[in-house]
């Protein structure tokens, strides 16, 4: 749903904090969740570390907006849907979290969001599709070599988006 963009761009940035640039992170160099790649992706090769460090909020809210959020059709999902596939999608790829999406709600899981996956994704009941949808990017993140690392805020951050998700479910349903 359009008018959930900000709502969602809001609960990502509860994740995605300052400045980061672990070694043993393979995004490299990170600002407010924009990788150093996908910030020269949408401003051109020349940006640097520093340019990154000061990304404005207009430049955030552009890449979120069309790289991710439009990307999984935010606006056409469910409301709590549309979260999780939107965190999914910043945290761990367009593709993926699409893919995860069209598991959940027993689509063809070939990573592009069409009209067979919205009518997949309206079947299901949205509790059991955002579980379904939480689990897999749980089990996923579980399963990568830099689980130790950066697993401990990775699961916080699922049970969050997870728990914000069937909030907005719920309320959508019970409003509707």
């Amino acid at each position: 749903m359009d008018a959930n963009f900000e709502h969602a761009l809001e609960n990502v940035l509860q994740h995605e904090g300052g400045w980061a640039d672990h070694p043993q992170d393979p995004g490299g160099a990170t600002m407010r969740g924009v990788t150093l790649k996908v910030f020269r992706e949408f401003y051109g090769e020349e940006m640097t570390k520093s340019d990154l460090r000061e990304i404005s909020f207009d430049q955030l809210g552009h890449i979120y907006k069309t790289g991710y959020w439009d990307k999984v059709w935010g606006d056409r999902l469910p409301s709590g849907i549309d979260d999780c596939a939107f965190d999914a999608a910043v945290n761990s790829g367009v593709r993926r979290s699409v893919r995860w999406l069209q598991q959940a709600s027993n689509a063809d899981a070939d990573g592009y969001i069409g009209p067979n996956t919205l009518d997949a994704v309206e079947s299901v009941d949205p509790i059991e599709l955002i579980d379904r949808f939480c689990d897999a990017r749980l089990e996923f993140l579980q399963s990568l070599d830099t689980w130790e690392t950066f697993g401990k805020g990775w699961g916080r951050r699922v049970e969050m988006v997870r728990k914000q998700a069937k909030s907005l479910a719920l309320s959508n349903v019970n409003s509707g």
